[in-house]
């Protein structure tokens, strides 16, 4: 006769376990944003000088509101690989300062001409046009000043790595491609695998890097990066999808943002070839994936397994 099997936990134990990581992951995402935050008032304090308006308009994207998930990502890869956490925060900071400076962009009337971002008003909005492209230009560079400093490690071959990676991840093979391809979206019949590749770029690349970005902290040699990489290319995606979802489902009180702006601008999402349930279970698969790389390790993964559960479970 086939052995047993270990006894399954009942429906309250999975149940309590679920509650405990989500309750985990809320304490873990507010305090690494008001470590982000923390980080950024102490990176841009206002100058009495003329560019005391540009810093007030990195000061207004950068500091509060957001999810701070890149950062986190950096976070708990580096705990993984028992790095350092105050560098992670610094290098999650330099993601972030990328991040948000994408977002102003974006937001521009030449992009996406959005007036409300995180649940207040664009820094185009809140300032000027011209003012807004100095600040996406300004949180771009501190990024590179970030990671380049010697308090981000003390090793030159390791800063240089990470340099590299957020270049790459931002650039035109990257975000910034990804952000091109998304602007020809509109009009275009665009298949899933364009679509695919799109989010992957637009998306993906950043949420990569982090996990990425944790990896090269803790000193582990690229070819020993597999189950992470695999782990953030799936939650990448899983996010992307979960994004889709919210756009069309979502609160716009919630999100801090307009919503269905891509039906209206008759671009082809996840949602829109895939469909409501299909697309559902498409990102569950994928997070069901991300959480199956990470099966050679420990308890040590948990908050990474946590993340990967929240990309669909969130309603911003």
């Amino acid at each position: 006769m086939p052995r047993a099997g270990p006894p399954q936990p009942s429906r309250s134990t999975r149940n309590r376990r679920v509650a405990e990581a989500s309750l985990l992951l809320a304490s873990a995402l507010r305090t690494i944003a008001a470590d982000v935050d923390a980080q950024f008032d102490a990176l841009l304090p206002v100058p009495a000088d003329p560019r005391a308006g540009l810093y007030r308009a990195m000061r207004h994207a950068a500091i509060g509101g957001g999810k701070r998930l890149r950062p986190l990502l950096v976070n708990a890869t580096a705990r993984l690989f028992d790095a350092d956490p105050l560098q992670a925060l610094r290098v999650g900071t330099a993601i972030e300062c990328i991040h948000v400076y994408s977002l102003i962009h974006d937001d521009l009337p030449a992009m996406d001409d959005d007036d409300m971002r995180r649940g207040k008003p664009t820094v185009h909005k809140a300032f000027d046009e011209a003012t807004a492209v100095l600040a996406g230009d300004c949180l771009h560079a501190l990024a590179f000043e970030v990671l380049s400093h010697e308090a981000t490690h003390r090793d030159s071959h390791v800063r240089a790595e990470l340099v590299f990676e957020l270049a790459r991840a931002a650039g035109p093979a990257g975000m910034a491609g990804g952000q091109m391809m998304d602007l020809k979206a509109e009009g275009a019949s665009f298949d899933l695998p364009t679509v695919t590749r799109l989010q992957a770029m637009k998306t993906g690349a950043l949420i990569s890097c982090a996990v990425e970005s944790g990896a090269i902290l803790g000193r582990v040699p690229p070819d020993a990066r597999t189950a992470v990489r695999g782990y953030a290319h799936d939650i990448g995606l899983a996010f992307q999808i979960a994004d889709d979802i919210l756009d069309v489902e979502g609160d716009e009180e919630l999100a801090g943002k307009k919503l269905r702006k891509d039906g209206d601008a008759g671009k082809e999402t996840f949602l829109s070839l895939l469909g409501l349930e299909r697309a559902r279970e498409q990102a569950a698969m994928l997070v069901d994936q991300a959480i199956e790389h990470l099966r050679d390790f420990g308890n040590e993964a948990d908050l990474l397994r946590d993340i990967a559960r929240f990309t669909l479970e969130r309603d911003r």
